[in-house]
């Protein structure tokens, strides 16, 4: 972490190489300063200003009065059984806020689930992030610095690849600039180098924004928030849908310019009794015709809401139905249920976590 620095100092974190040259040449150094910046902080993740022996030891001592570097900082991490880890972390660039992030390990690969926005606005019914509201919206740095955290939290244990899911608290195309400026540098070879076929975003069906989205020269790829095969069924556990109906979004899908290796992803959150029929599932296999796209189905996870999960059986026959039609279809396994780390769990639920969960301190 970088030294206490005055209040005003300018925090690095989440600025472009084009940022970090302009600051650069304001305290009258040479613009390729900051380029060694970028490089030193995103690639070498260091986040010390004396770590970055690339610099001038000059330098280096008056950045740590005239900038800093402000992570995310490590409030909690909750230790699944299955190894995920859920991190609650504080944040405070813009003002003081709590977010999740969640890491999942796997043999070849780890994944890190980002929030976007303290809380939600959007109001799913079945997920606990909506209980909370919206707070504010995240920084790029903070967006960033969330990924950072993760990986330096583990670095002793990374895999060769890196999976990044904007999945976490919010709703990424609400907080469209600090998203694609974060996503910007998470994906640039030359930084944090996440290759776009590895990273994620998860829209609950905000129109304007798949629009802007689709026309950005780096994207990652997009999965839809499905969760109901009716608009009337929609507009029951997702009130936005009474803005972007089911007509309006999948024109929007279908417009949307994929890359040859690329599908759209739809996610199905199966809810017990409500949308799990295979009357449903014949319906979502209608909606679907003509796009290029799979879909995930998610058995709900448990939370204190007015839904169930879904019988095994329901969801293997839910299943067969899209996949007899030709609709690739997965059931998602979700980690990390016993610390409240799956989809649609992130709700800061401190004081319901007991038990097998491994609790750290403040650091």
């Amino acid at each position: 972490m970088s030294s206490q620095v005055p209040i005003a100092a300018r925090n690095l974190l989440g600025k472009s190489g084009k940022e970090l040259r302009e600051f650069l040449q304001t305290l009258g150094e040479p613009a390729y300063r900051g380029a060694q910046i970028y490089h030193a902080l995103y690639a070498e993740r260091r986040f010390d200003f004396q770590a970055m022996t690339n610099l001038p030891a000059a330098l280096r001592e008056r950045l740590s009065h005239e900038g800093t570097i402000a992570l995310p900082q490590i409030v909690r991490r909750h230790v699944s059984s299955d190894s995920t880890v859920r991190y609650v972390l504080s944040i405070s660039e813009a003002k003081p806020a709590s977010i999740e992030t969640v890491f999942m390990p796997e043999e070849s690969r780890q994944t890190i689930c980002v929030s976007t926005q303290a809380g939600c606005a959007v109001d799913c019914r079945f997920c606990l992030t909506a209980t909370l509201g919206l707070v504010r919206n995240l920084t790029a740095g903070e967006i960033v610095g969330q990924v950072l955290v993760a990986l330096e939290d583990n670095r002793a244990a990374l895999r060769p690849q890196t999976n990044i899911v904007l999945m976490g608290q919010g709703e990424p195309l609400l907080n469209f600039e600090p998203v694609m400026a974060a996503l910007r540098i998470l994906l640039d070879p030359n930084a944090i180098a996440i290759s776009p076929k590895h990273a994620t975003l998860s829209t609950s069906g905000i129109v304007p924004g798949i629009e802007r989205l689709a026309g950005e020269k780096l994207r990652p790829k997009l999965a839809i928030s499905l969760n109901a095969s009716s608009d009337e069924q929609r507009d029951e556990i997702m009130p936005i849908n009474r803005k972007y109906p089911l007509a309006q979004l999948l024109e929007a899908c279908r417009k949307y310019p994929l890359r040859p290796w690329e599908h759209l992803t739809f996610e199905y959150v199966l809810l017990g009794g409500f949308n799990d029929s295979p009357e449903d599932a014949r319906r979502v296999v209608r909606l679907l015709a003509n796009l290029r796209a799979k879909v995930n189905l998610i058995p709900w996870n448990p939370g204190d809401l007015p839904y169930q999960k879904p019988d095994e059986r329901r969801v293997a026959e839910f299943k067969a139905v899209l996949t007899d039609r030709n609709v690739p279809a997965f059931v998602r396994d979700s980690r990390g249920q016993d610390v409240m780390a799956a989809c649609g769990q992130l709700a800061l639920a401190e004081a319901a976590l007991r038990g097998p969960a491994q609790v750290s301190g403040v650091l």
